[in-house]
């Protein structure tokens, strides 16, 4: 997939995501974009998988335009920040899982950082 189209998709599906929860998990994105699978997330999250760029389909440098694209998109949109800590599911110690292979803390914190619609996070409260 071109640039260009990469950039849509991201687009398009950031906004699914707010619609349909209110914010956006880079995760979630990287699912919804099949980029990640559920199986290999899982794996990660129960400490299976060192780092989670290591079972994203997409190399490093397009993987690095989505979350690029996701930015752009979070800061046009006016969406706040939120840190979220990724600890290891499952019995053992509660690590916190690694998302790139060098631990990179700026890399480390793009992947934590969730955008959050606070007016759409209030319209799916009142909906319920």
């Amino acid at each position: 997939m071109n640039n260009e189209k990469l950039k849509k998709k991201v687009n398009y599906i950031a906004n699914e995501l707010i619609y349909i929860k209110g914010f956006i998990a880079p995760v979630d994105l990287l699912m919804e974009m099949d980029i990640l699978s559920k199986k290999d997330y899982e794996n990660w999250r129960f400490g299976r998988v060192k780092y989670l760029e290591k079972v994203c389909r997409l190399n490093l440098k397009k993987l690095s335009l989505v979350m690029r694209e996701l930015r752009k998109f979070a800061n046009k949109n006016k969406l706040k920040p939120s840190q979220t800590v990724y600890k290891k599911w499952g019995k053992g110690r509660k690590i916190t899982l690694q998302f790139s292979k060098y631990n990179n803390p700026k890399i480390e914190k793009h992947y934590k950082t969730h955008y959050v619609d606070l007016k759409r996070v209030k319209e799916l409260k009142s909906n319920k």
